[in-house]
């Protein structure tokens, strides 16, 4: 048996959502007879087996979204929902598609067409190029869908590297081992983990290497089988350690590689490895590519803006 926690987003009144007599809670629990269901506060309880939680989380996130666009729910809306095919792609709206529920029932999904793109190409591609500017979320979107073949058992082991090329700084002059100094740079890693695998089962997952991050150097002598792998900020890269890379695939593996052309933080004199593959491997017909632009950027508005002046 498995627990499952889902906190009730904050957005929703939590009397208005239980409704009158908690006549809607009462009708999500008959629904889901498998499942030991306990509301305490603004955190929905479940006790039941994967596949059950899997569909009740699904389910329970249609509703929050429903609620949330509409303002109300009635036992009918609920009916109603749960009717819904559960084995069909989930769509929000136009262009937002979840990917996987993440922590506290958080539902990790797509926001423009271009991140929708990677979901697809990802099912037909075992290697993909997803290139676009800061802030696009390619790869957000990129670890998402390593997390969910991960927990489909599609693949053993998720591996997540980036070159150790500084933006700017020295990891030298900061304190502690190597991994202490490594740890910052790779923290954008970290952070999509943890939205999406709770606390105490990512750090099992990271002591017993089913997810690796560790720098590009460590990527060489290595034949990557039954991983979902992810070479991020590829544009600081170089031709040579891009070809080590793309090298390494195995049998069962799947492989993104996300950068943005227009921030490496190569010396002039290197060429990127990012720009130098999409030349030499853009006619592959295996090899899938997606490119996004200003329009896929989910962050502040006015990053689109900024973007757009340094390029002219």
């Amino acid at each position: 048996m498995i627990k499952l926690k889902i906190k009730i987003p904050t957005s929703i009144n939590i009397q208005d959502f239980f409704g009158k007599e908690n006549e809607n809670i009462i009708a999500i629990e008959n629904a889901f007879p498998t499942i030991k269901i306990i509301s305490r506060g603004e955190v929905i309880q479940a006790q039941g087996s994967e596949k059950h939680l899997d569909s009740f989380n699904i389910v329970l996130n249609k509703i929050f979204e429903y609620w949330e666009k509409y303002r109300k729910l009635t036992v009918k809306d609920i009916k109603n929902i749960i009717k819904s095919d559960l084995k069909e792609k989930v769509f929000i709206s136009e262009n937002k598609e979840i990917i996987l529920h993440g922590t506290n029932g958080k539902s990790i999904k797509t926001h423009t067409v271009n991140q929708s793109k990677i979901v697809e190409n990802i099912d037909k591609y075992d290697m993909l190029f997803a290139v676009g500017p800061a802030g696009t979320g390619k790869t957000y979107t990129s670890v998402a869908l390593a997390v969910k073949a991960l927990k489909e058992k599609l693949v053993k082991r998720i591996i997540l590297t980036r070159p150790a090329v500084e933006a700017g700084e020295s990891l030298g002059f900061l304190p502690g081992d190597f991994k202490e100094k490594l740890d910052p740079y790779m923290q954008p890693l970290y952070d999509a983990l943890q939205d999406m695998i709770p606390e105490e089962k990512l750090e099992d997952y990271l002591k017993k290497n089913v997810i690796q991050i560790a720098p590009l150097a460590f990527m060489r002598g290595r034949t990557l089988d039954n991983a979902f792998v992810i070479l991020d900020e590829a544009q600081n890269t170089n031709v040579l350690q891009m070809k080590m890379f793309l090298t390494r695939m195995g049998k069962n593996a799947k492989f993104i590689i996300t950068g943005d052309p227009q921030q490496s933080d190569l010396k002039s004199k290197d060429s990127s490895g990012l720009i130098d593959s999409i030349k030499r491997l853009e006619k592959i017909k295996e090899i899938g590519f997606v490119y996004l632009n200003e329009k896929d950027i989910i962050r502040h508005k006015i990053v689109t803006k900024i973007i757009k002046a340094y390029e002219k």
